[in-house]
């Protein structure tokens, strides 16, 4: 598995190489949409359940066809694949079952909920990349694959932790600059799983 520095550098790469770039601006606003609509949704609580996984599988989407199609432009079609055909009722359920595992988790205290946030990490690209699993069946493979992962993934996430820290000393509006970046990375590392790379 490459290490934190490479996956980093991957995604910086896809992104255009600096903030400014057209396709990092372009997969910023997409990131920023989503959070927008995910706060509207979160006034009401059940209509936040229901939309989490569409949103959070079509923003997994719109990354991972980054980093297989590096030259393909980012289109509206890549963050809505999660409301086509059978996918919205699959997309729907696995958000709905990670939030509730999740929850349940928490009760024994936060690291176990922590603990299985990474385990169920990558449970949104399965879904893209197998739709014959059900979304309980993408929940489990994740927690597989992830098995002897999960630190590596916490790593990647906390190499960008200081990112996060100067984005919320501009106010908080630098965060927004990080989001498509820690992204992208996430992306290149299930890409990097896949390809069992050392």
């Amino acid at each position: 598995m490459p290490k934190a520095r490479e996956l980093r550098a991957r995604a910086r790469q896809n992104l255009g190489g600096h903030i400014f770039a057209n396709k990092w601006l372009i997969l910023m606003l997409g990131c920023v949409l989503v959070d927008i609509i995910s706060s509207a949704a979160a006034a009401t609580g059940v209509l936040l359940l229901i939309i989490t996984g569409p949103l959070t599988v079509g923003l997994a989407n719109a990354f991972l066809k980054q980093v297989r199609l590096p030259d393909s432009p980012v289109e509206v079609d890549d963050y809505t694949v999660s409301l086509r055909g059978d996918n919205v009722a699959r997309t729907i359920i696995l958000g709905l079952l990670k939030t509730l595992f999740l929850f349940l988790w928490s009760l024994l205290f936060v690291i176990p909920a922590i603990v299985k946030s990474y385990a169920y990490a990558i449970s949104e690209y399965l879904l893209l990349d197998h739709p014959e699993y059900t979304s309980t069946q993408c929940i489990d493979e994740s927690r597989r694959i992830m098995r002897g992962n999960k630190w590596r993934l916490f790593c990647l996430d906390l190499s960008f932790l200081g990112w996060y820290i100067v984005g919320m000393l501009c106010f908080g509006v630098g965060v927004i600059f990080v989001t498509p970046y820690h992204q992208m990375a996430r992306a290149h590392f299930y890409e990097a799983l896949l390809s069992g790379e050392q």
